[in-house]
């Protein structure tokens, strides 16, 4: 296919700034590492030393390389508003010339993660679908999407209804669609890349019940209609210092071994690129919001570790920060040292959620004793060391002052003068900055009136409302930072409050208080926590449709497991240092929504029966005192209220003492309350 005039211009231009800059490298490979660096996150310019590792920042030909990366980027900038109609029919003549009667389209990549690169975005591209989580299955007659409760509204406002069902993935969940619609004799596709073992399985029970068959493709059939796919991303990957990491890697490997053997496992396979990051203290920029560098790796029972990378990626230093102990390899070769293992007879670990089907078949068919297990980093990695809890209450004290400037801007602000977009590039100008700053964990909530009742909404230019008078306004934001991963859930109040509005809020906020002063004894799951915080709303035949707390990594993902709060369950029960939020929320569709979050660490409880632990809360900002009704509080509620209040004007005061209005209003928002 001849290249068209704007690749044409910008493969010239590139030529133009390698020879200012006076960097002699082929033009074709630097051209495909632009492009790569175009299809990772938005960064900073640390990607010019996997060009050079002298480039000079201040250079022409430099400045013309950063210009060529932003247009490289806006060219393959992820999905268009999908013709939605047109590329489900693309898609359904496709699976008919592969002999396929469906097809299944996972939001999740090669990671099993919901933190997917543009390359990846399969189900947005073909759907419509932006959330971060859901699935479509795709038949010759039938399709639909699958989505849990904080993505109902979304998926309705995205997603054609006509072109595909839409299931509530815990009410409607896939299997029983599958076994309704699904005929006997059909043949059902899937990407073996994208699912874990625990997932195939899942889809091949229904397949089995009526007679169908589940294929792995060699290929996936999106790819081949996707003519503008973006490449694989390559964020450049960095050393993360130990003076925020807190372990050095070398410790945390031996740490990781030492659990193979309880298993009676001789390696592990690694597929989480949080995992990998955290094991080896690196961080990268494949992924918009989360520091990832995309990769696999398998670790020894030894300590040593084969590292699966794009070695494009590597910042000069990394290799010597890895040592000898870290083998680093192409991602190609992985299918050969599993080979390798398999042939030896080896006892390998694999996560049946996280381990791509491909490797678990590829083990398994070569002899391999397949061990399966939990990813033997999840557990280390969620229980913070010293070093990181006291970045991250560091990181939440800077955040905690950027998002205090932002309420008091919010309230001084004249009425019907603040879009939810205004506000978002506001909250970000106070964040940016900041130290040890790098960008957003993800992107802003910022919904207004009835946006506000879509529990992930996103505004866009389209959507964006005025935060009218009488109205309320939640916003949901969160930084990363080099010490900390931050998320933090306020709901203000736009003039004055209805008296509904500030009775939802209360129990909203009597839920809170109840998780934030729980005291629990060891071996306690977040299942068993989750009542806490929707009993005033239950007692008001009120509820929720999303879990109360998700786990929080250290400058890493902002929803890390295995710990949460939820009433589906977990398996992980709290252990001091692990993070998790404190969110409970109420949503009345097509008017308002309510959510208050402080992200928690689990600590030792001060208890003289000893065993019992409780929660740290780390997120300091004022909550809406206009939104509470007093007397529906308890004097132990008021007390906790009063006593947090307290703690955040004492903590954050110095940090605004450049800035006397903010100063004063953060003293007014954190009076005590008083009882009516």
């Amino acid at each position: 296919m001849p290249e068209d005039n704007a690749t044409t211009d910008r493969r010239s231009a590139l030529a133009q700034a390698l020879a200012e800059a006076g960097i002699d490298k082929p033009l074709e490979d630097v051209e495909a590492l632009l492009q790569g660096v175009a299809a990772a996150a938005p960064q900073d310019r640390s990607w010019l030393r996997l060009i050079h590792p002298d480039a000079a920042a201040g250079s022409v030909g430099v400045e013309r390389l950063e210009a060529l990366r932003r247009a490289y980027a806006e060219a393959s900038d992820g999905i268009d508003t999908p013709q939605q109609a047109a590329r489900l029919a693309a898609l359904r003549a496709e699976l008919a010339e592969r002999g396929l009667d469906g097809f299944v389209v996972p939001l999740s990549d090669e990671h099993q993660g919901e933190y997917v690169a543009r390359r990846s975005q399969r189900l947005a591209w073909l759907t419509g679908f932006t959330g971060s989580a859901g699935m479509a299955i795709v038949l010759a007659e039938r399709a639909a999407l699958f989505v849990d409760g904080r993505y109902t509204l979304q998926a309705a406002a995205q997603v054609d209804g006509a072109l595909y069902e839409h299931r509530h993935v815990a009410d409607e969940p896939a299997d029983a669609w599958l076994r309704e619609h699904l005929a006997a004799g059909a043949a059902l596709g899937y990407d073996p890349r994208l699912h874990g073992t625990r997932e195939r399985d899942r889809l091949a029970a229904p397949c089995c019940d009526v007679g169908a068959r589940l294929v792995p493709c060699k290929d996936n059939p999106i790819d081949a209609l996707w003519a503008d796919q973006p490449p694989a991303p390559l964020g450049p990957i960095a050393p993360h210092p130990l003076r925020f990491a807190g372990t050095e890697a070398g410790e945390k490997r031996e740490i990781v071994a030492a659990r193979l053997a309880p298993k009676g496992a001789d390696a592990a396979v690694l597929s989480a690129p949080d995992s990998i990051a955290w094991l080896l203290n690196v961080r990268g920029a494949d992924v918009a919001n989360s520091p990832l560098p995309h990769s696999f790796a398998i670790v020894h029972g030894g300590g040593d570790l084969d590292w699966f990378v794009d070695r494009r990626k590597l910042l000069p230093e990394v290799p010597a920060h890895l040592g000898n102990a870290v083998n680093v390899q192409v991602p190609e070769a992985m299918a050969d040292v599993l080979d390798a293992l398999a042939g030896a007879g080896k006892a390998v670990l694999v996560d049946e959620a996280a381990t791509p089907v491909w490797m678990v078949d590829r083990l398994t068919d070569g002899g391999a004793k397949v061990v399966r297990g939990a990813d033997p980093c999840a557990l280390p990695k969620a229980c913070k060391n010293a070093v990181e809890l006291d970045g991250i209450r560091a990181a939440h004290r800077r955040d905690g002052a950027a998002l205090t400037r932002f309420l008091a801007w919010l309230a001084t602000a004249p009425p019907g003068s603040i879009s939810e977009l205004d506000a978002v590039d506001r909250l970000a100008a106070m964040r940016a900055g900041g130290e040890h700053y790098r960008g957003p964990s993800f992107d802003t909530i910022s919904g207004s009136g009835a946006n506000g009742a879509i529990v992930h909404y996103r505004v866009t230019t389209e959507s964006n409302r005025t935060l009218e008078p009488g109205s309320l306004y939640l916003v949901d934001s969160g930084g990363q930072y080099l010490d900390g991963t931050t998320d933090v859930t306020r709901t203000v109040a736009i003039g004055t409050p209805s008296p509904e509005h500030r009775d939802r809020f209360t129990r909203v906020l009597r839920g809170h208080i109840a998780l934030a002063t729980a005291r629990f004894p060891r071996g306690t799951t977040g299942a068993q926590l989750d009542t806490l915080a929707r009993q005033f709303l239950w007692q008001a035949r009120l509820d929720y449709d999303h879990g109360t707390g998700h786990g929080v990594g250290h400058y890493l993902n902002v929803h890390e497991g295995p710990q949460r709060i939820s009433r589906l369950g977990s398996g992980a029960a709290l252990m001091p240092g692990m993070i998790v939020s404190n969110e409970p929320g109420y949503y009345k569709t097509g008017a308002y929504g309510i959510r208050i979050e402080n992200l928690v660490t689990v600590t030792e409880a001060d208890d003289a029966n000893g065993g019992f632990l409780g929660f740290e809360t780390l997120t300091l900002a004022p909550i809406d005192r206009a939104l509470i009704e007093p007397g529906m509080l308890t004097s132990d509620e008021r007390a906790w209220l009063d006593a947090y209040h307290a703690r955040v004007a004492e903590t954050l005061a110095p940090l605004l003492s450049d800035d006397a209005a903010t100063l004063a209003w953060l003293r007014a928002a954190t009076a005590p309350i008083t009882a009516a």
